[in-house]
């Protein structure tokens, strides 16, 4: 009896499942991943919050719709950019969580300007419980992650979470 010989041709990954592959095995323990379902969104809220803040000079040129352009939306066109290549699916549904955390945002600098905290306070303090809970997550876990990697994993992480998401309703996201 000759033995037969698999022929196995690897199919090529792409770098949106190679770094969903290195993001999940720090996420195994089912407490870790509650938390970044919880955590990740308050970190975006808050980095999205604290780019909102930083003052956008006056170009005169955009007439009544200066106040729409700021550093958030830099942040929000270089990540969107990045996220397209990616996957252009989950760039998309990213895009929408964006904007509905921008609308969150907006109602927070309102809230500002009628006598509330400082947007810029509401997101350090929002930002530094997101990052305590990531580190418990973490230390639940009891895989600690490269440095390089968690600031990588910082833009991985939420498209991480809308693959979940997108499998869940049974969208294709490629």
């Amino acid at each position: 009896m000759k033995k037969e010989r698999k022929i196995v041709t690897k199919v090529p990954q792409r770098e949106i499942d190679i770094l969903f592959a290195e993001y999940a095995a720090t996420k195994q323990h089912p407490s870790n991943r509650l938390i970044h379902w919880v955590c990740l969104p308050l970190m975006i809220f808050s980095i999205l919050g604290l780019a909102w803040s930083i003052p956008f000079p006056h170009l005169g040129f955009l007439g009544r719709y200066n106040g729409f352009l700021n550093w958030a939306s830099f942040l929000i066109a270089f990540s969107g950019y990045y996220y397209y290549r990616l996957s252009p699916v989950l760039s998309y549904m990213m895009l929408l969580l964006v904007f509905a955390l921008s609308l969150v945002v907006v109602q927070f600098e309102k809230w500002a300007l009628a006598g509330g905290p400082a947007l810029w306070l509401v997101c350090v303090v929002v930002l530094l419980i997101a990052v305590a809970g990531l580190f418990i997550g973490q230390k639940i876990e009891g895989k600690r992650t490269a440095f390089l990697n968690s600031v990588k994993f910082v833009l991985i992480g939420p498209i991480w979470l809308l693959e979940i998401f997108s499998i869940k309703i049974g969208l294709k996201r490629h």
